[in-house]
């Protein structure tokens, strides 16, 4: 068995190190059999989508992306079933659309939920059928196609959705429960029970389950995985490799791979192996660092440029990128508020107001994301006035890596310009 069977990220769950955290698995099926929306929260690579593939099978897996509107999971997830469906208008809980089936399996659903749909063959000899003209004057239709598929809903990232579009969602929360479809919902909040929030209407109807990692689950990865592999880490550096995961499952994952390569350690022998020597997880975090490099110099970039495209909030927005980048660990992991960084900024900036500031850190997500709407490395909830990390990879690579973050270039140009301190 090689190493990187074992350790590593992955799309898929490995199986030889999944640690079932807190009996996660058992509290996710016992509320898979309820009534109830299921909320799942946790850090970038903390383990979401495994805990997914684990208790689900053959969902509807819809995936979330920034400056799209939020009626296209509908899209998605009926396109999954082979029916498309063409949104006209919407609001909240209301949308019309029009709606048409191809295949056999579309056709077959449609008739589940009384359409009837005629058939044929076109000149490609393709198999498709249509309902001309008919309207989907609300989430009826769509709640009775996805109940009739017999298969869960998933919407995965849902941190990337507008904060408006998460509030109207929230909203076909309700209704698509009152039509008895449950439905899955995985990203990076901070807020606890951020639909409540969104929607009080919804309190019996969701349920939230956060993914938060402590050092001893962290442990069992690397005894689990070790065990199959033939392997005994030094308690050194078991400590260590937990401490620079940021009680985060997937990052151990990734290290103690690269930790295992520093080592020489790429597969299982005759006879057990103790890997030991501080220096192999400092080299693998350097390394890791190394590969995260374009990442994070591209976020950086994506940043900048959208600061310089904020007429007149140059300035604001770099004084506030400084505070954020140069905030602890810890800060950033719980949630760094407004206040905080409004006092930090003003130290260097007397001019800035605070109502500005909180103006430009709910703009802050979309400067970040690239053209396909993802790329999220900090999170703001408007609701606790909070920037979180969602991409919990940006401490270690700031750990081991000598950075030089454009926001100071930034902030020199604007105090040159007379400030330019005005939210944008």
């Amino acid at each position: 068995m090689r190493s990187s069977q074992v350790f590593g990220i992955s799309p898929e769950v490995r199986e030889y190190s999944y640690v079932d955290r807190g009996n996660l698995d058992d509290a996710m099926l016992r509320m898979l059999g309820r009534t109830t929306h299921i909320a799942i929260r946790g850090p970038s690579k903390s383990g979401k989508s495994w805990l997914r593939q684990k208790v689900l099978s053959d969902p509807i897996i819809v995936q979330c992306r920034l400056r799209k509107p939020f009626t296209d999971i509908y899209v998605d997830a009926l396109s999954q079933l082979n029916i498309a469906i063409q949104v006209k208008e919407s609001r909240q809980g209301v949308f019309k659309a029009s709606v048409s089936a191809s295949g056999e399996g579309g056709v077959a659903l449609l008739a589940k939920v009384g359409i009837t749909a005629s058939l044929g063959k076109d000149t490609t000899t393709a198999a498709e059928s249509k309902v001309a003209g008919h309207d989907v004057n609300d989430l009826r239709f769509v709640a009775d196609i996805l109940r009739a598929s017999g298969r869960r809903f998933v919407i995965e990232d849902f941190h990337y959705m507008s904060t408006e579009d998460r509030r109207s969602f929230a909203f076909d929360l309700k209704a698509l429960w009152d039509y008895g479809v449950f439905v899955i919902i995985i990203g990076v909040w901070s807020d606890t029970n951020l639909l409540l929030h969104l929607n009080p209407d919804l309190s019996g109807r969701v349920t939230e389950i956060p993914i938060d990692w402590g050092n001893p689950d962290l442990t069992r990865i690397l005894t689990k995985g070790g065990s199959h592999l033939g392997i005994e880490f030094d308690r050194r550096i078991q400590e260590r490799l937990v401490d620079l995961s940021y009680a985060n499952a997937g990052l151990l994952q990734q290290l103690t791979l690269l930790t295992l390569d520093d080592a020489g350690v790429e597969e299982n022998g005759i006879f057990k192996t103790r890997v030991e020597g501080l220096d192999h997880v400092d080299n693998a975090s350097m390394a890791y660092a190394e590969q995260l490099n374009p990442v994070y110099q591209q976020f950086a970039k994506r940043v900048a440029a959208g600061m310089r495209t904020r007429k007149n909030a140059t300035g604001i927005y770099a004084y506030a990128m400084a505070v954020i980048m140069d905030a602890s660990d810890e800060e950033l992991v719980k949630g760094l508020h407004a206040r905080k960084i409004f006092d930090r900024a003003v130290k260097r900036q007397p001019r800035i107001q605070y109502g500005n500031l909180k103006a430009i850190l709910e703009k802050l997500p979309e400067l970040q994301v690239d053209e396909d709407g993802r790329g999220l490395i900090l999170g703001y909830s408007p609701a606790t006035e909070e920037i979180t990390i969602v991409d919990r990879q940006l401490l270690l690579y700031r750990r081991f890596s000598t950075v030089k973050w454009p926001w100071e270039d930034l902030i020199r140009e604007a105090d040159a310009a007379g400030g330019q301190l005005a939210e944008g």
